[in-house]
């Protein structure tokens, strides 16, 4: 197994248990519009805590999106690339933009998780959700930021095996798949 396939290990499981995890987040949702239509009952906890959990799933599947290149592109240029002229696009592309972007949210995101920790943050909302949960909100920041960066490493790793992959018949630098 190479280095590319053991980095993507940590997305696919951390993407596998975060849609399991979305279950709990489907139910609550739908307890809440019971309560809500069928017995006019309603709390604003339970309401945030569905909103809250759908933050973390959204997050904390992003490395997973991009692992299986679900992202939103606009690939105009890019599908009539070469397999090797793609690999040195995503290369540039992930050294360029997504680490760096990635070491600025961990660096901000850590101070601001941290700083959530220190107050002991709640929700603002009467009868929201209390500590610990903004402050364990606000650290998935910084842990969906990581998870991205390992991602895109585990990306660089495996363009740069493309790269020195030998060429397939039909598949030259002259562009086309």
């Amino acid at each position: 197994m190479s280095w590319s396939e053991r980095l993507a290990g940590v997305s696919e499981w951390t993407g596998r248990i975060i849609a399991w995890a979305m279950l709990p987040m489907v139910a609550i949702q739908f307890i809440v519009v019971v309560l809500r239509y069928q017995f006019d009952l309603g709390w604003i906890w339970m309401q945030e805590s569905v909103v809250w959990m759908h933050a973390a799933v959204f997050m904390l599947a992003a490395a997973y999106t991009l692992q299986h290149d679900e992202h939103v592109r606009v690939d105009i240029f890019y599908r009539e690339l070469s397999r090797r002229r793609r690999a040195w696009v995503d290369i540039a592309g992930t050294l360029l933009f997504l680490l760096p972007m990635m070491i600025f949210l961990i660096i901000v995101g850590w101070d601001y998780a941290a700083e959530s920790w220190r107050n002991t943050e709640g929700s603002r909302e009467a009868g929201g959700l209390r500590y610990p949960f903004m402050p364990l909100l606000k650290s998935v920041i910084p842990v969906t930021a990581g998870l991205l960066a390992l991602q895109g490493v585990a990306n660089v790793l495996r363009d740069v095996e493309e790269l020195i992959r030998p060429d397939e018949q039909g598949d030259d630098d002259s562009g086309g798949h």
